[in-house]
């Protein structure tokens, strides 16, 4: 395995398909704004989606890789985990903590050139992405603050290119954080049995795996709520609606096919159904915004 695959299998590189559609939908949410307000772009679009991207690469590097770098001994503990990357003897732990150190500072090389905003509110975006790894030590909240994380994606990338906070964007993030958070939860019924033998901290550990179900069913939800809310208050049209349709389809879809006693489709619920879910509904959405963008222009 090359050194690149490993770093790719560390960060788990595929799961960027959760945050990065709902990026997506903010920066052209915030193109669509400026064109609309008759404002001339500080730099070239493209430019702006290259350095939003590489701000989502370089965040989620980072904290993943922190992730990894801070649960080393219980994913040593764990048979689940044990295979990851740091107990197996892949990589080793410093290699590690440098890799997170230099993503982090790359982040924040690329927020200085975005624009003031996104700069001075990187330390804070880190803060948030770093600071969940060390929440599953303390509270059975840390789904929620693993949500928070991931939700910064449509308002930073709404912020890189108007520099400014808007509500539409805002129902976006609170939905992502209860998407996420919901699906983490489902995620987490693997470690329950461990959890609670290691005093570690999770909505599983503490309700119960037919309580938890019932939280992260409530959490999706209104994350389906937000989304709704976002196409009425936004204006969007029948495009947006599809898209709404397979995202609340998806949510449904992973909580008919894991219960209390059956977890054997948890990754399909996880890793399908939620990639499924982001993708679509991004695809939708920006459809929308175009097909309205250019019957305004007509």
């Amino acid at each position: 395995m090359t050194t690149v695959k490993k770093y790719l299998s560390l960060v788990k590189f595929s799961h960027t398909i959760f945050a990065m559609p709902f990026a997506m939908i903010g920066l052209v949410l915030g193109l669509m704004t400026e064109d609309m307000a008759g404002r001339t772009a500080s730099k070239p679009w493209w430019l702006t989606f290259i350095l939003v991207v590489l701000c989502m690469v370089f965040a989620r590097s980072a904290a993943m890789a922190f992730n990894r770098w801070l649960d080393a001994k219980f994913d040593a503990l764990n048979p689940r985990t044990a295979i990851r990357e740091i107990p197996a003897g892949i990589l080793k732990a410093d290699s590690v903590l440098l890799f997170t150190i230099s993503c982090s500072l790359l982040f924040i090389l690329c927020t200085w050139f975005i624009n003031p905003i996104c700069f001075f509110l990187s330390p804070i975006a880190l803060f948030v992405v770093l600071g969940y790894s060390y929440t599953k030590r303390f509270t059975p909240l840390c789904h929620l603050i693993l949500g928070l994380g991931l939700s910064l994606a449509p308002i930073g990338a709404y912020l890189a290119v108007t520099g400014e906070f808007a509500l539409l964007p805002i129902f976006f993030s609170v939905s992502v954080i209860c998407w996420v958070s919901g699906f983490d939860i489902i995620y987490a019924l693997q470690d329950e049995a461990f959890d609670k033998a290691n005093k570690l901290y999770s909505i599983p550990a503490a309700l119960g795996a037919a309580k938890a179900l019932r939280v992260s069913e409530l959490l999706h939800v209104i994350s389906a709520a937000c989304v709704i809310a976002a196409g009425v208050y936004g204006h969007f049209h029948w495009l947006y609606w599809i898209g709404v349709g397979v995202f609340a389809g998806m949510l449904l879809y992973q909580h008919s096919i894991v219960k209390p006693n059956d977890l054997r489709r948890v990754n399909l619920a996880f890793m399908t159904a939620n990639g499924i879910a982001s993708v679509v509904f991004a695809v939708f959405v920006i459809a929308d915004m175009f097909v309205q963008a250019a019957i305004t222009h007509q």
